[in-house]
């Protein structure tokens, strides 16, 4: 497979191999930044295994099993926490590799958020025909979706920083990025919304009010974090002003911050 680092190459061929010889599988995709662009030896590889219906509970009982046989595998776990059962995310190596392998029907093919690349199908017509029938949608967030969370996000910031735990407030402002801030950034380059995803090679932060948003575990460096990202929301919220503005922000945020709004 070219175009792609070795390791990542052999490795696809190996998966492809594995399905191939397997008659409870009918196809394998592959997604992520093998459809998307910026493939590069720090990837990850995203792919789909289709399972034909009357194995599919078999599949999934026995996919840990499956992991182990396609190489050095050093740990792997579901992925509920990402609302993924079907997921199961690997760590193979030396040297290391993050695989993720899903396992899905034919009619899960019917709704995707990306148009993935076949890499092997027993029936190639048939799963193209359906993959050009499918409802392929990214899951954007609206405008509104953004203002109902953004400031009480931020005041938890806040809330954190006033009591000096600055390690919560950190995690809370890393988390503001990846919700709110780069999915806008990306909508505002109309680009899908990918939390921050390749920021730097997209120049998302060239004017470095992002950056500003990110504090060292110091006090004012919180503080002054927050106020930015508070900023930039206003400044992104401007590109698409959802119907229901949250009422006297951010002035009642900055007076919290300032100490008129804290107990």
């Amino acid at each position: 497979m070219s175009g792609i680092p070795a390791l990542h190459s052999h490795f696809l061929e190996r998966i492809r191999d594995a399905v191939a010889a397997d008659v409870r599988f009918s196809a394998l995709l592959a997604g992520g930044s093998y459809v998307h662009g910026g493939f590069d030896a720090y990837s990850d590889l995203d792919v789909v295994i289709v399972v034909d219906d009357a194995h599919y509970d078999e599949a999934m009982a026995s996919r840990m099993a499956f992991a182990r046989s396609l190489g050095d595998l050093l740990g792997a776990f579901t992925g509920e926490h990402v609302g993924e059962p079907r997921l199961l995310i690997c760590l193979y190596g030396p040297p290391l590799l993050h695989v993720d392998l899903k396992f899905v029907t034919a009619t899960d093919l019917d709704r995707r958020v990306e148009r993935p690349a076949i890499l092997y199908a027993r029936d190639r017509a048939a799963v193209e025909a359906r993959l050009d029938a499918a409802h392929i949608h990214w899951p954007e967030r609206s405008s509104q979706w953004f203002e109902d969370r953004a400031w009480i996000w931020l005041h938890y910031a806040a809330a954190k920083w006033g009591r000096g735990e600055l390690f919560d407030a950190l995690g809370m402002l890393a988390f503001f990025r990846d919700q709110v801030l780069g999915p806008m950034l990306h909508r505002r380059a109309s680009r899908p919304q990918r939390g921050v995803r390749r920021a730097e090679a997209l120049g998302m932060d060239d004017d470095g009010r992002l950056s500003a948003t990110v504090a060292s575990h110091d006090t004012a460096s919180v503080r002054g974090a927050i106020l930015a990202a508070a900023a930039l929301y206003l400044d992104l919220r401007a590109d698409a002003v959802p119907e229901r503005i949250t009422p006297r922000m951010p002035q009642v945020l900055i007076d919290y911050i300032d100490g008129s709004g804290r107990r």
